[in-house]
């Protein structure tokens, strides 16, 4: 019977920790396979991964890694000679860790060029968090499927839906901190974008109405923060509700410069005529989602 995939923490193993190979990792699940940097499926999410300097796209920040996914790379060369995919087993596990909150733990090796590696054999880092996933054009000239990590330690241990759904019992209230998977940015650049379009979604023209007013939220096209840098400005903003925001984040749909839309909407972004959006950041979300 093959080791099943576990999520989260493995019993009597702490960050930290450190093995001499990856055979020592395997009879407890903890990283189950010894050949390949991803232990995981897109069916149920990547449990771990083990940077070990195989791609040399890899980014370790220590608390924040941007991480390149497998397949495509000369094993001895270490090289790219092939573009990756998203049916790749492990690049589709870690989408769904993204999409479902499912934390993955990262081990470091000695081999990985980063001053968080150990000298000789391998460490545990902690748990991390999927934020962001996309495509980009490695240093060797083929496309990679990148993703962002963020360390969150031991406050993604999740349950299993069964412990979820059987455990009644009533909870201490604690105040916890933790990573939150998705931030809705709301500056006052954000808010007038709402204000032009008077809350309506722009693609499905939807204002959701609450309590206190109307609901849609600010956009980003070119997303903020490394490694994507773009701008919180007009030209980057669109407004959407939430399900359409998610499916724009996740790259579900893109728009054309002509602002038509692909991918799993068919239609048109509705773009009032003060409003003018930047077609390069466009056509860095068509790159990044394998549209163009």
């Amino acid at each position: 019977m093959p080791r099943p995939i576990i999520f989260g923490e493995i019993e009597g193993i702490e960050e930290g920790q450190w093995f001499q190979g990856r055979k020592e990792m395997m009879p407890t699940s903890f990283h189950r396979s010894w050949g390949s940097g991803i232990d995981g499926n897109g069916g149920e999410g990547t449990a771990a991964i083990v940077l070990s300097g195989g791609y040399e796209d890899d980014e370790d920040h220590g608390d924040e890694i941007v991480y390149t996914g497998a397949g495509g790379n000369d094993q001895n060369t270490r090289k790219q000679i092939a573009d990756q995919s998203w049916k790749n087993p492990g690049n589709a596990g870690l989408r769904k860790n993204m999409n479902e909150g499912l934390p993955v733990r990262v081990i470091r090796g000695h081999t990985h060029k980063s001053e968080f590696s150990p000298e000789r054999g391998y460490s545990y880092a902690g748990l991390y968090s999927v934020v962001d996933a996309w495509e980009e054009t490695g240093k060797s000239g083929f496309k990679i499927c990148r993703f962002r990590l963020i360390y969150s330690g031991d406050n993604t241990q999740r349950k299993t839906v069964e412990q979820i759904e059987l455990d009644h019992s009533i909870k201490e209230k604690k105040r916890k901190s933790g990573t939150i998977l998705r931030v809705v940015r709301d500056t006052k650049i954000s808010t007038d974008i709402k204000k032009l379009y008077k809350y309506k979604c722009q693609v499905c023209g939807t204002a959701i109405k609450t309590k206190n007013g109307f609901y849609a939220e600010g956009a980003h096209i070119k997303p903020l923060g490394k490694p994507h840098d773009g701008d919180d400005s007009v030209v980057n903003l669109i407004c959407l509700c939430p399900n359409h925001h998610v499916m724009f984040d996740k790259g579900t749909f893109s728009i054309l410069d002509d602002f038509t839309l692909i991918g799993e909407l068919i239609g048109v972004l509705q773009v009032d005529e003060k409003h003018k959006i930047d077609k390069n950041n466009l056509q860095y979300h068509r790159k990044s989602h394998g549209y163009d």
